[in-house]
C-alpha cells in the first residue's frame, strides 16, 4: 500500500537527519585516524568488501536508528555487511514491520578513503511488502555526499515520490550549517563535446566495455575526423554517477558491467547492487531517465546481492537519441 504525502515527507526528513548525523560521524573519524587505519578491511560478505570506514558508518547507523527512529513505523532496515535480519525498534519481529529501508552507507568507499573523490550515503524507504518488495516500491530517497578533506561543501538530495527533488548544500566547516541549492540536469539532446560515460572500473571486461562504448560513439556521431565528441567521467560511486547526471555535468551514464560479466564468464558481484541504485527515485522526480539498458522501467529486488545493470539519460529527448543505438550495439556485442 503505498505511503501518504505526509507520512513520506515526514520520512524524507529522518532520511536527511540520518544521513547528516552519519555525515558528521565519517567527518569526524576522518579527522582523528589515518587513510591506512580506515582503509584496512574489516570483513568480507556476500555482497562487498567491508573496510575498517564501512564499519564506522554501520556503527553510526545503528546508533542513530536506536535513538530516533518513531517507533510508530516499525522497519526492517537491509544494508550491504548484515549477516543478519535487523528492525527497529529493535527486536521487531519482521512481520510486524510497516517499512523497508534499504542503505548503502558509503557508496563509493574507495574514492573517499584515499581521499580521491567525494562519496555518497543513499538510502531509500518503502512500505513494506516482504520478499515481493522491488525498487518500484521505492517511495522516499535520499543521498549525501562525503565529501573530500579539499571541500567545504557537501550536497544532500532527496526526495518522496510525487514531491518533486529537494536539495541543501552542508558547510562541513561551520557547524554543519545547511543552504538551499538547485540541480538542474542537462537539457541538451546530443552528447556533442560533453560528457557520457560506459561504466568500467577495473581492468575485467574493460576491453569489451570500451569496444561498446566506442561502438556507440561512432554509430551516432561517427568518428569526429579523428577529434573527440564525446567524454568519459569514470566515477567509482553510483551515487556519484547519479549526482553528475542530476548536476547537469553529465549527459548519458551506463553500467552494465554484469550484463558483459555474464557474457566473459566473470564474477557478476562485481557490478552494481540494489544498493547502489536505490536513490533512481532522485532522478526519475528530476525528469531524467533511468531504465534497464533494454529500455523497460528499471527495477530489482530490495536486497544486496543481485547484479543490476542500468543506463541513465539527463532527459527524454536524449533517451530517445541515445537508446536505439545503444540497443543495437548491445545486440552485436553481446
Amino acid at each position: 500500500m503505498p505511503l501518504g504525502n505526509e507520512v513520506k515527507e515526514a520520512l524524507r526528513l529522518q532520511l536527511c537527519d540520518l544521513q547528516s548525523y552519519l555525515l558528521n560521524a565519517i567527518h569526524a573519524a576522518r579527522e582523528a585516524s589515518s587513510t591506512s587505519a580506515l582503509s584496512a578491511i574489516s570483513k568480507e560478505t556476500a555482497s562487498d568488501t567491508i573496510f575498517v570506514i564501512d564499519q564506522i558508518a554501520e556503527e553510526a547507523i545503528f546508533a542513530w536508528f536506536s535513538n530516533n527512529w518513531d517507533a510508530d513505523w516499525p522497519v526492517e532496515l537491509i544494508m550491504e555487511g548484515l549477516e543478519h535480519k535487523l528492525t527497529f525498534p529493535k527486536d521487531t519481529a519482521v512481520e510486524d514491520t510497516k517499512l523497508k529501508c534499504l542503505i548503502d552507507p558509503i557508496d563509493g568507499t574507495r574514492c573517499i578513503m584515499y581521499d580521491k573523490r567525494s562519496a555518497w550515503i543513499l538510502a531509500g524507504i518503502a512500505a513494506q511488502r516482504g520478499e515481493d518488495n522491488t525498487l518500484a516500491d521505492i517511495e522516499v530517497a535520499a543521498m549525501t555526499e562525503i565529501p573530500t578533506t579539499r571541500q567545504w561543501r557537501a550536497d544532500q538530495l532527496s526526495a518522496t515520490r510525487g514531491g518533486g527533488l529537494q536539495s541543501i548544500a552542508i558547510d562541513v566547516r561551520n557547524g554543519f550549517t545547511e543552504s538551499p541549492i538547485e540541480f538542474t540536469p542537462s537539457k541538451e539532446s546530443t552528447v556533442h563535446h560533453a560528457f557520457g560515460t560506459i561504466c568500467r572500473y577495473f581492468p575485467a571486461g574493460s576491453t569489451l566495455l570500451s569496444q561498446i562504448e566506442e561502438s556507440l560513439w561512432d554509430k551516432l556521431y561517427g568518428n569526429g575526423n579523428g577529434v573527440p565528441v564525446v567524454f568519459n567521467d569514470q566515477y567509482i560511486s553510483t551515487g556519484g554517477q547519479f549526482y553528475e547526471i542530476l548536476s547537469g555535468h553529465d549527459r548519458f551514464v551506463a553500467d552494465i558491467r554484469p550484463l558483459v560479466f555474464r557474457i566473459l564468464d566473470i564474477e557478476e558481484n562485481l557490478g552494481a547492487h540494489p544498493y547502489d541504485v536505490v536513490c533512481a527515485l532522485l532522478l526519475e522526480e528530476a525528469g531524467c531517465i533511468i531504465e534497464f539498458p533494454d529500455g523497460s522501467p528499471l527495477d530489482c529486488p530490495l536486497d544486496t546481492t543481485s547484479a543490476v545493470n542500468w543506463v541513465a539519460y539527463a532527459n527524454e529527448e536524449l533517451a530517445a537519441h541515445i537508446r536505439p543505438a545503444l540497443q543495437s550495439v548491445l545486440s552485436r556485442l553481446c
